[in-house]
């Protein structure tokens, strides 16, 4: 792409000036708009080294109002970096609704630094590319505004930049030997770079690649592409955009109405299998410790279906200090002014840890959907979008088990009035519960689809009959243990 690219020709000064001076005026309008209408904007700015990024980002943001930015620069990857997944860092990062985050590099840096180096495989370079055009088109699809930026410079150039800089005292710290390895190798990195740029030039979030030759001239190209991607942005805020194929492979799996629920057992049954299955559980988990794996387990079910009493009896078999539960709520206010998978995507567990979810990223598509907290478009592209989270979750090589805890409609109201009745017990009760119950049905044909739509081969669903709850705790914990030993055997 940076081979085919042609230059547009550099205005005189005097034009400059006068361009420089409406466009940021313009920027200085728009942002209060973005605020209002509540649009996030994400700038990335990629290039050459001393293309002038850190400049170019300074100059941008005196246009802004500092309450509504934020400037983030990658750093190298910390040793808990690397034990999450590639993306993990760079969703961490996004804005909130309204407001902008400039990153000075991002995950163009970080894939193509390794092709360069040899450091990933063909294979493995391919599945970041579709990884992040994934990403990226989650996030426009998701109302953000992608802005992508390749600060480009000729080898000539680059070395002028090096030697003015290498020969004064107070400058010579920011040439990088990173800087220096691109200019001697400039023509493989061009290479990589544009093959990079060319893989992920999307419509939803295509690059522009600016002449960097001159600080002023490249500021008037960002400034003037930007406003203009935030004008259209506005005007498209609202707009629903087109739901995708399924691309992945899935599971046939029963309607909850065709599941029996006369599973039980015995208390002495119980007893033995709870002691051995959980001796079980224990080796096992001191073994994903040492193989790194980390381990997600996510639950669903009906109210009072007894997920607390289940995960009650996988936590007693692990080291604590190796797992996590997370109790997920409705959202907080800043977690509501992002994507929906940012809460879930910053809550993931290392490498050789274990992440419990109480409730997951699948009240997009039962609680949001049934209740009116998302558009129609929102909770229909959200299967997809889901199967994509997941995929990437199981290319990273985590161990991914979804339970849905079933029950039918009589035991939930046994399990409420108990709960009423009982004192210790009414904190486990709220109206809210009660309010749920009366849409039983509708949240039982929501549930159904979520199943269908999304028990892939590499995520399936696992229906835990939790009428009797000794049975349900009991089939959980051996599912837990068949998934981490076919990993770990």
């Amino acid at each position: 792409m940076l081979k085919e690219w042609e230059k547009s020709e550099k205005p005189s000064e005097e034009e400059i000036k006068a361009r420089l001076e409406a466009v940021k005026e313009k920027l200085a309008r728009q942002q209060l708009l973005i605020k209002e209408k509540k649009v996030p904007v994400l700038v990335v700015l990629e290039g050459w080294g001393t293309a002038g990024k850190g400049y170019a980002i300074g100059q941008i943001i005196q246009n802004i109002d500092p309450r509504f930015f934020k400037v983030v620069s990658m750093q190298k990857k910390t040793e808990d970096d690397k034990r999450k997944p590639f993306l993990y860092r760079h969703f961490a990062k996004i804005p909130e609704a309204g407001q902008f985050v400039f990153l000075d590099t991002a995950w163009m840096d970080e894939i193509t630094e390794e092709r360069l180096h040899g450091t990933i495989s063909e294979d493995v370079y391919a599945n970041r590319i579709e990884s992040v055009r994934r990403f990226e088109r989650q996030l426009t699809d998701n109302g953000y505004l992608v802005m992508k930026f390749f600060l480009h410079i000729s080898k000539k150039e680059q070395s002028r930049r090096i030697v003015q800089l290498e020969h004064q005292k107070d400058t010579t710290w920011r040439v990088s030997k990173k800087d220096l390895w691109q200019n001697e190798h400039y023509e493989k990195c061009m290479d990589v770079f544009s093959g990079y740029l060319k893989n992920t030039n999307m419509p939803s979030a295509p690059w522009y690649i600016i002449d960097a030759k001159s600080r002023k001239w490249t500021e008037v190209q960002i400034l003037e592409t930007l406003t203009q991607g935030i004008e259209i942005a506005l005007s498209n805020h609202q707009m629903a955009v087109p739901l995708l194929q399924n691309v992945f492979p899935l599971k046939k799996m029963p309607l909850l109405c065709d599941i029996p629920l006369d599973k039980c057992m015995e208390e002495d049954v119980y007893k033995k299998e709870l002691k051995q299955l959980q001796q079980r559980l224990g080796e096992l988990h001191n073994r994903l410790y040492r193989k790194k794996v980390p381990v997600i387990i996510a639950y669903e079910g009906w109210d009072a279906a007894g997920k607390g009493g289940n995960i009650k009896r996988i936590t007693g078999a692990l080291d604590p200090r190796g797992y996590e539960v997370h109790p997920i709520a409705s959202p907080e206010p800043h977690e509501k002014a992002r994507h929906y998978l940012w809460r879930f995507w910053t809550r993931l567990p290392r490498t050789g840890h274990i992440a419990i979810f109480d409730r997951t990223w699948y009240g997009r598509v039962m609680v949001e959907r049934l209740e009116g907290f998302c558009s129609e478009n929102d909770w229909m592209r959200a299967y997809n979008e889901i199967n994509e989270f997941e995929k990437e979750l199981h290319d990273w090589g985590a161990v991914i088990i979804k339970f849905w805890v079933q029950i039918d409609k009589d035991t939930q109201l046994a399990r409420f009035t108990d709960r009423q009745n009982t004192p210790e017990k009414q904190w486990k009760i709220t109206e809210e519960d009660w309010r749920n119950r009366d849409k039983w049905d509708a949240y039982e044909g929501a549930v159904n689809e979520m199943i269908q739509k999304t028990s892939t081969t590499y995520a399936p669903w696992h229906i835990l009959e939790s009428v009797d709850k000794k049975y349900a705790r009991i089939k959980a914990l051996r599912i837990v243990i068949a998934e981490l030993e076919k990993v770990l055997d």
